[in-house]
């Protein structure tokens, strides 16, 4: 199953809403709404600086991280960034291709 980082950032009466009902519950949260959508939650860390909040979770796909993304940046309480992440056999497998390019100007 695909993985991704997450980087989130709470804004208004996000940073509220984790003030009155803490760490825990928003980890609680993000894992309901991964599995709403077939995904587990590998790790959950709050940070300080630009974002507030880093983990990694497992999605069954792009759409499904997408509609995650969409759902969460449209509440207007949180600002959440996702990356994909490769296994070092990703990187092994992406070696192996040929790909053609031309560079501008060439």
């Amino acid at each position: 199953m695909p993985k991704y980082l997450f980087e989130a950032t709470y804004v208004g009466q996000g940073i509220k809403g984790v003030m009155q009902e803490g760490g825990t519950k928003r980890r609680d949260a993000v894992t309901e709404a991964l599995k709403s959508v077939g995904g587990t939650l590998e790790s959950f860390y709050f940070a300080f600086g630009y974002y507030d909040v880093l983990g990694v979770f497992d999605l069954p796909d792009d759409a499904s991280a997408a509609a995650l993304s969409m759902l969460i940046n449209s509440s207007g309480s949180v600002n959440v960034r996702l990356k994909p992440l490769l296994s070092v056999e990703d990187i092994d497998e992406a070696a192996k291709k040929t790909p053609s390019y031309r560079a501008p100007g060439k």
